[in-house]
């Protein structure tokens, strides 16, 4: 298969992935801001600490959701099973790339491409963690 379909494959599940973690991002950030609009600072360490599993557990499943797009095009083209597609894709999106299950040759160029998008993804989400828990150390430190 010529480079020129796999790169086609890669700018529509790179859109995709965009267009998913940003609607995903936006409705976190949006969420956050009404949370921390209220008084965060009278809350406790608890409630705080609360917050912040809250988010977490937010940008694990929306990474989980950009996994699974990603693997439903692999298992659509490459993998006989969603068990081989959804590993390869969590494995290659966390870029731990084992090297047990390969794409096709056809589709190898994809799996660099998914693990560099992984990496960025996972940027965006330790950005707002931080955000997130330097607002609730600033607010902590004014009372």
């Amino acid at each position: 298969m010529p480079v020129i379909h796999q790169a086609v494959a890669g700018i529509i599940l790179v859109l995709l992935t965009l267009c998913l973690q940003s609607a995903g991002i936006a409705a976190l950030i949006t969420w956050l801001r009404v949370v921390t609009a209220k008084d965060i600072h009278k809350g406790s360490l608890f409630e705080a600490a609360v917050l912040v599993m809250k988010t977490t557990i937010a940008l694990v499943v929306l990474h989980g959701a950009v996994i699974l797009l990603w693997a439903g095009w692999f298992r659509w083209l490459c993998f006989p099973s969603w068990e081989s597609a959804f590993y390869f894709s969590g494995s290659s999106y966390a870029t731990v790339g084992f090297g047990d299950v390969l794409l096709p040759q056809q589709w190898r160029l994809l799996g660099p491409l998914e693990s560099m998008i992984g990496v960025l993804m996972c940027g965006i989400s330790v950005g707002l963690l931080f955000a997130l828990i330097t607002r609730l150390v600033a607010s902590d430190s004014r009372s």
